[in-house]
């Protein structure tokens, strides 16, 4: 190690220092044991508290969650397996609080990209800074959007390993695209790495093109086998979460559907696979709305964001002699966001700084790097425009390996936002350390053309903008005079946002306007000589991160941060319904909250095995059954009660808190049923559901004639009890004299979950739409049913090996960094 130098490690330490005190700083509350408030960590902690309870008594959590939509695989909420890595998380995030650990790992993983460029490590950290701290970061997490966040956290380090392996950094490429491969794909979050693979796919095209051209056939084969290998290494390392989604996936909402319901209300059978296209298509980003990853108040900021007293419709409103205290409360109901998203939480800002040192690079620099960078950033912005440039996306939503899958098309503007500061930085570096003054005084022209361009189009866009958005008419429809219909209070509404939008997207353009004419200065000073290289780009990271911060912290700051204590009292403490509904002990039984978001909720499943729940991917069958049974004005009794469902939980009324009210005809966890009927197809066996009695009648698909059998024999002292309820492993005993057919009060799920009778495996029917049903011959039996998903034990044997690949890439990288370290050693 003789020829270490501290020299070359110090920018690095920078670096890292800078990151962590930008990180601390922003997310200080963290330092003070203080937590975020985010709603979908509350349901998730809902939603897992189940597996946790089982985990403490079992040691491992259970692949089955009887707390949600009366049970499903517990696969999308708390899974996992035996590992042979210690938590690389952790390590990455150098035990910083949450959410500075995400915002530190973010750097970090960017910074490496920029590595892998050769940029120099101050432009690495303007570019970094940029990436981490980009708008949708603080707003995801706000939400509660942990997965998504450190899914983009890692995505810069799948694509530096890639970067290096392209460039011959074989060993050390390897091993970073494997480490960082698994890391992506153990945040799970699918769609994230889909836009990942998309970005890399295109990258690779080019290397491809350019490699065929030149001749490098050899080369090319080498770092495409590698970049294969490293990505099958962190599939592998990921087996268990992605073989059980994938199989998950088929009986979800995501897997397509078999029933939808008739203008007239009725169920008609169906066959699609994947999201609905209308679906899939929701939270589309506007095209005009673009125009935010610059200016990020020109379309409103969030939908949460409303007017004061200073906007022009307390002005219109008070014109109309409306006193201004009754003008200011009706501004303040109406929302400023006004672009194409159902609602958003916040703008996509990614810095205007970023945006013309990006569009100047793609216009002077020479880097081959800038065309697949802008082929990415054009195709993801089309995909993020989704129903509003519908023909192209209906195209890739049709034809596109599981893009059908996905919903929200907008979330594709994660990829702007990892090549925009990437090209920025690109675009630094050739103009400030690689050209000298002389050479930027004749590309000068060029980036004037460049950023006028960039605000041509802005203002082309505020002078042909409409200034119209699909709430207009609803505000128009609830002003209207009901007496004598006339609209113009609504109109004289609507005309006053009008204009407020037209000053939010101008004052917009004036802001980017001063920090491009910042940017446009800075070079200038550097070509007059004025102004060193090294303290324009220290102005520059200044000035960028303290205008993201800026913008930051209008969604994410410290008021949003609470003391872990009044976290969990807040959220957790059983009120006095739950306390009541705990004290039957008994093995099996359902609660139904019936408060008006029931089915996107999971508190109650934090306490008790809900009828309802909160969940992105719902199984098919039950999310049926929730739009035709459980979610009419008055829900089908029949349904609830072979649910089992003991418990209604009455929501607070105005001087009460929640009731209970006990359910005497809920029917227990199993029963013997005296006949069963078979239907053709889905529809007919949810209309079924309508007037059948489930304590004597079984509804039953035609294509489980075979496994039902005959009718069941008459048999008035047959019986059938639970007497083993776990997770995972159900046992039944039951008496007849008779064959019989049982009912049993959980939900079908064939992938994984079997039955035995007596210890020999038995086939089982699905019965009532959701539930399980099994034929019992007669005599004294042991029915069981056992979660025994074989995919998840080919997931861990996968992940064992894949673990076993990653430790062997570590040590070969070790190894050449050591050689690299010897005397005379070419690095």
């Amino acid at each position: 190690m003789k020829n270490f130098s501290w020299k070359k490690v110090l920018p690095h330490i920078i670096a890292l220092g800078v990151f962590i005190i930008v990180a601390l700083i922003y997310c200080h509350p963290a330092l003070d044991g203080k937590v975020l408030q985010q709603a979908d960590i509350v349901h998730w902690k809902g939603m897992a508290q189940d597996a946790f309870n089982y985990k403490e008594k079992h040691g491992h959590f259970p692949l089955w969650n009887t707390h949600l939509f009366s049970g499903m695989p517990n696969y999308q909420v708390a899974i996992e397996g035996k590992s042979l890595l210690p938590d690389l998380n952790a390590i990455f995030s150098l035990g910083l609080p949450v959410p500075a650990s995400y915002f530190f790992i973010a750097c970090l993983c960017f910074y490496i990209l920029s590595m892998s460029f050769g940029l120099n490590y101050l432009v690495a950290i303007f570019s970094s800074l940029a990436y981490a701290y980009a708008s949708y970061d603080p707003v995801i997490l706000i939400a509660g959007h942990d997965s998504k966040m450190s899914a983009i956290a890692y995505m810069p380090g799948l694509l530096a390993g890639l970067v290096l392996l392209y460039n011959r950094k074989y060993i050390i490429g390897l091993f970073v695209t494997a480490l960082f491969a698994t890391m992506e794909l153990v945040s799970n979050h699918p769609q994230i790495f889909y836009y990942a693979l998309i970005t890399s796919v295109v990258m690779t095209i080019f290397y491809i093109v350019r490699w065929i051209k030149a001749g490098e056939f050899k080369h090319m084969a080498i770092a495409l086998s590698l970049a294969l290998l490293g990505g099958a290494i962190g599939v592998g390392n990921s087996a268990i979460t992605l073989l059980t989604t994938y199989d998950y996936a088929r009986y979800t909402m995501r897997g397509g559907k078999t029933l939808e319901t008739t203008e007239a209300g009725a169920p008609k059978t169906v066959k699609t696979t994947g999201l609905d296209i209308d679906y899939g298509f929701s939270y589309s980003f506007g095209k005009s709305e673009t125009i935010t990853l610059m200016m990020p108040q020109a379309f409103g900021g969030s939908s949460a964001e409303t007017y004061d007293e200073n906007s022009k419709v307390v002005s219109a409103l008070v014109e109309k002699n409306i006193p201004e205290s009754n003008a200011v409360q009706l501004a303040g109901s109406l929302p400023k966001y006004w672009g194409g998203l159902d609602s958003t939480a916040g703008p996509v800002y990614l810095g205007a700084i970023i945006c013309f040192l990006a569009v100047i690079g793609f216009v002077v620099s020479s880097s081959f790097n800038r065309w697949w960078i802008l082929t990415a950033v054009v195709l993801t912005i089309f995909m993020a425009w989704g129903k509003y440039f519908y023909g192209f996306n209906e195209i890739l939503f049709n034809h596109l390996p599981l893009y059908n899958k996905f919903r929200a098309p907008s979330m594709s503007l994660v990829i702007p936002q990892l090549l925009l500061p990437l090209m920025a930085g690109i675009t630094l570096q050739q103009l400030l350390l690689e050209t000298s003054p002389e050479q930027l005084n004749r590309l000068f022209k060029k980036i004037l053309y460049a950023a006028a361009a960039l605000l041509g189009i802005a203002v082309i866009v505020y002078l042909f903008n409409g200034y119209n958005s699909f709430i207009d008419e609803q505000i128009i429809k609830a002003y209207t005079n009901p007496q004598n219909g006339s609209s113009e209070m609504g109109h004289l509404i609507v005309n006053a946002m009008i204009g407020d939008r037209k000053a939010m997207l101008g004052a917009g353009i004036f802001r980017a306007l001063l920090f491009g004419v910042l940017v446009i200065a800075l070079l200038f000073l550097y070509m007059k000589k004025m102004l060193k290289a090294v303290a324009i780009i220290v102005i520059l990271i200044v000035a960028n991160t303290t205008d993201l911060l800026a913008t930051d912290s209008k969604y994410l700051s410290s008021n949003n941060f609470q003391d872990k204590d009044s976290y969990q009292s807040e959220n957790f403490t059983p009120d006095a319904a739950d306390k009541l509904i705990l004290q039957d002990t008994s093995s099996h039984y359902r609660v139904y909250n019936l408060r008006p978001d029931r089915f996107m909720e999971a508190v109650t499943s934090y306490f008790h095995r809900n009828i309802g729940g909160y969940h992105a991917a719902k199984l098919r069958i039950y999310q049926d059954l929730i739009e035709n049974q459980l979610s009419r004005a008055t829900p089908n009794m029949r349904v609830l009660n072979m649910l089992d469902t003991r418990y209604f939980i009455i929501p607070a009324q105005q001087n009460s808190g929640p009731s209970v009210q006990r359910n005497d005809s809920a029917m227990g966890a199993c029963w013997l049923v005296k006949n069963v009927t078979f239907v053709n197809g889905p529809a007919e066996e949810m209309k079924a559901l309508d007037s059948f009695n489930p304590l004597t009648t079984a509804i039953a698909d035609n294509s489980f004639k075979s496994i039902i059998g005959n009718q069941p024999g008459a048999d008035t002292t047959a019986r059938i009890e639970l007497v083993n309820a776990d997770n995972d492993h159900l046992v039944y005993r039951s008496q007849a004299a008779a064959n019989q057919f049982a009912v049993l009060s959980e939900i079908y799920y064939p992938s994984g979950w079997n039955a035995y009778i007596d210890g020999k495996k038995t086939d089982y029917a699905k019965v009532n739409y959701v539930l399980r049903g099994i034929a019992i011959p007669a005599g004294a039996h042991t029915v069981e049913f056992k979660f025994e998903p074989s995919l998840y034990h080919t997931g861990q044997t996968l992940n064992y090996i894949a673990n076993i690949l990653l430790w062997l890439s570590i040590l070969a990288a070790v190894f050449t960094l050591y050689k690299r370290q010897k005397p005379g050693a070419v690095a």
